[in-house]
């Protein structure tokens, strides 16, 4: 059975960077687009970053294309979110999301979170001001 585990989630100290890992077990990870969402407390799910499963394109949400990276390592079986320059708004539970509906990576980040089939489990990021 195909599963997600993010990790590298932690307490870090505003303008630091951190990097998400996230591994899918059971599948390889190129059957799927994958994703990153966040979600802070009282808030709902939003979109981070997306990338496509066989071009490797990206896209992200407007509040962290200039400092967020996202990449796939196909060998690896893991998508990764680089974060730099925290701010205390980044703060939130980050997860990591996989769906086998085709899409561009424009299209992925238009998509709702129902529309990805498979999540993790949540990696907590806190930043401290």
């Amino acid at each position: 059975q195909e599963r997600l585990v993010e990790s590298g989630g932690g307490l870090v100290q505003t303008g630091d960077s951190l990097r998400l890992s996230c591994v899918l077990r059971g599948r390889v990870i190129s059957a799927y687009n994958m994703a990153w969402f966040r979600q802070a407390p009282g808030r709902e799910r939003e979109f981070v970053a997306a990338i496509t499963r066989t071009s490797g394109t990206t896209s992200y949400a407007d509040f962290v294309k200039d400092w967020f990276t996202i990449s796939k390592d196909n060998f690896e079986n893991t998508v990764d979110l680089q974060m730099n320059s925290l701010k205390p708004e980044d703060a939130a539970v980050y997860y990591c999301a996989a769906t086998i509906r085709q899409a561009t990576a424009q299209g992925l980040a238009r998509m709702s979170p129902n529309d990805f089939n498979l999540w993790g489990q949540g990696a907590r990021v806190t930043v401290s001001s």
